[in-house]
C-alpha cells in the first residue's frame, strides 16, 4: 500500500516539474535584454556594424536564434541526461556549477532548520505549559519580533555587530565541510543563526498553538490521572500529536530556504546556489537560471513527498490512500 502511494507520488512530480520548467524558460525569455548583446557590449571598441554581427553569430553558437519549442524541447532532453547546458557567463558546464554551489546551500539551510527547531520548539512547550504567565509572555514576545524584524535587516545588523565588536569580516574563500569541519561551521553559524531567528517565530507559535489544544484532550487528562509525570504526560502524549503541523511547516520551509537564502548569502559572503542564481538572472544566463530552478523545484517536491510519509509514523492512525 506504502509503494503504490510513494509511486503515485512520484507520478505527480511529473507534470508539475514540467510545469516549472516551461514556466522558468518562458518568463527568462519575456525578460528584457539580450545575452549575446550583453557579451557583445560589455567588451566595446567595435563598430556598430561589426557589433551587429558578433552579436548573430553568438545567437546562432547559442541557438538562440532557433524556436522557442526548439531550444526547450531540447534542453530538456540534454537535462533529462544530465546535461544542464554550458553557462553563458562562466563559460563552463552548469553541472559543475551545481555541483560546487548547491552543497552550500543544503548545508546552511540543513543547519538553520536545526538551529530553529533546536530552539523554537522548546520554547513552544514552555509557552504553552506556562500559557498567561511571564514565561509564555517572554516567548511570545520573542515571537513577535522574530517574524518582525525583516532577515535582510537582521542579517546586516549582526554583520555590523561582528564586524564592530569582534572584529570579524566574511572569510574571502569558502572553506568546504570536508576540507576543515570547524572552520566551515564558523563560516556558516552567522547566516544560519540569523534565517534560524527569523522561521523559529512562527514554529514556536504553531507549537504553542497546537500544544495548547492537544493538552486540553480527553487522554491527555486521562494520562495525568493514571499518575504520569507531567514531562512525560506533555512530551511522549502531548507533543507527539501537535506536532504534524510542525512537520509540514518545517518541510515547507526546508524547500523554500534553498531558493529564499539569496540576501543572507550575499551579506554573508556565503558562495552558494542562491547567490549564483541571483547572477545568473542579471547576467541572462538561461541554462543556469533553468537548472537550479528545476533542481529547487525537485528538492521541493521531495520534502513534500518526505513530509507525507513521516504523516504515517508520528500519527500511525493515518492510512496511505
Amino acid at each position: 500500500m506504502a509503494g503504490r502511494y510513494v509511486a503515485r507520488r512520484l507520478l505527480l512530480f511529473v507534470p508539475t516539474l514540467v510545469g516549472a520548467s516551461i514556466f522558468i524558460f518562458v518568463l527568462m525569455r519575456l525578460v528584457p535584454g539580450d545575452i549575446a548583446e550583453i557579451l557583445v557590449y560589455q567588451t566595446g571598441g567595435e563598430t556598430s556594424a561589426i557589433q551587429q554581427k558578433q552579436i548573430r553569430q553568438i545567437r546562432q553558437e547559442l541557438g538562440l536564434d532557433r524556436p522557442v519549442v526548439v531550444q526547450y524541447l531540447d534542453w530538456v532532453g540534454n537535462a533529462a541526461r544530465g546535461d544542464f547546458g554550458q553557462s553563458y557567463t562562466q563559460q563552463r558546464p552548469v553541472a559543475d556549477i551545481l555541483k560546487e554551489r548547491v552543497p552550500r546551500s543544503i548545508e546552511l539551510a540543513v543547519l538553520t532548520i536545526l538551529l530553529a527547531m533546536l530552539w523554537a520548539v522548546p520554547l513552544g512547550v514552555v509557552s504553552a505549559v506556562h500559557q498567561n504567565r511571564w514565561a509564555d509572555y517572554v516567548v511570545r514576545v520573542l515571537s513577535i519580533s522574530g517574524l518582525s524584524v525583516p532577515i535582510f535587516f537582521s542579517g546586516v545588523l549582526v554583520l555590523y555587530l561582528l564586524v564592530r565588536l569582534f572584529k570579524w569580516l566574511p572569510p574571502l574563500e569558502f572553506v568546504s565541510f570536508t576540507a576543515d569541519p570547524v572552520e566551515n561551521l564558523k563560516q556558516l553559524i552567522w547566516p544560519a543563526l540569523v534565517q534560524a531567528f527569523y522561521i523559529s517565530a512562527p514554529i514556536t507559535r504553531l507549537t504553542r498553538s497546537q500544544l495548547l489544544e492537544v493538552i486540553r484532550q480527553d487522554y491527555v487528562r486521562t494520562a495525568r490521572a493514571k499518575g504520569l509525570a507531567e514531562r512525560a504526560v506533555v512530551y511522549r502524549h502531548a507533543l507527539a500529536n501537535s506536532l504534524l503541523p510542525v512537520v509540514t511547516f518545517v518541510g515547507w520551509w526546508g524547500g523554500r530556504l534553498l531558493g529564499g537564502i539569496v540576501i543572507v548569502e550575499i551579506i554573508f559572503s556565503v558562495p552558494g546556489m542562491g547567490s549564483a542564481l541571483a547572477h545568473a538572472v542579471t547576467q541572462r544566463d538561461y541554462p543556469t537560471v533553468q537548472a537550479m530552478v528545476f533542481l529547487m523545484a525537485l528538492i521541493f517536491l521531495m520534502l513534500n513527498l518526505l513530509v507525507d510519509l513521516l504523516y504515517a509514523w508520528l500519527d500511525p492512525r493515518i492510512k496511505y490512500a
